[in-house]
């Protein structure tokens, strides 16, 4: 099988999340996207973090009902800090026979180098980096040029923090995540206060 594996917070998963990796397994004929909530990002503050099980709850509802969309609890079972070296050895160990295909962000680009163990992250799975706005692909640092996938995806101007931030001053956030994801942020009051 060919699967993408698209990492992050989720914190919450959005409506952007889901049209970005709807388009990539289209584009790249991938016969899922697994989705992989950090249970500690290396790399963000922990500050307004809901609970691991809170944000696999809110993915598992914004997916229902797409076939082509899993989650995997990977890296909130081996707890820590999440690094997508260690995630993608895993699944490899776990899945010889199919093919990993890395969802980032070309925002996350500039920092792959400096992630841990690039270059095994290269040997494990094809990097695929979804365009973002500000991003060109003559923005691939040299070093990589050849070496990662780019993919153009639609640009959606939503981000987790904007939603955060809607909630906490209580407003709507109808349309920027799925219905049944508004309706847990608010039956949990997750992101009320913080």
């Amino acid at each position: 099988m060919k699967l993408g594996i698209f990492g992050g917070t989720f914190n919450p998963p959005h409506i952007g999340h889901l049209i970005v990796a709807e388009h990539v397994c289209d584009a790249l004929r991938l016969d899922n996207i697994v989705f992989v909530p950090a249970a500690t990002p290396p790399h963000k503050a922990l500050d307004g973090i809901v609970a691991a099980a809170h944000r696999v709850e809110m993915l598992r509802r914004a997916i229902q009902g797409n076939p082509n969309f899993d989650i995997s609890d990977i890296e909130i079972a081996r707890g820590g800090v999440s690094f997508t070296v260690d995630t993608l050895q895993q699944l490899r160990d776990e899945h010889p026979s199919d093919e990993f295909f890395l969802l980032i962000g070309m925002d996350n680009l500039p920092e792959f180098p400096t992630w841990r163990s690039p270059e095994r992250i290269l040997e494990l799975a094809t990097v695929v980096v979804m365009t973002r706005p500000g991003f060109a692909a003559n923005d691939v640092p040299p070093d990589l040029k050849g070496r990662v996938r780019i993919c153009p995806v639609p640009t959606i101007g939503i981000a987790s923090s904007e939603i955060r931030a809607r909630v906490k001053e209580g407003k709507s956030i109808r349309y920027l995540v799925a219905d049944p994801v508004r309706d847990y942020i608010h039956h949990h009051n997750l992101y009320r206060d913080g």
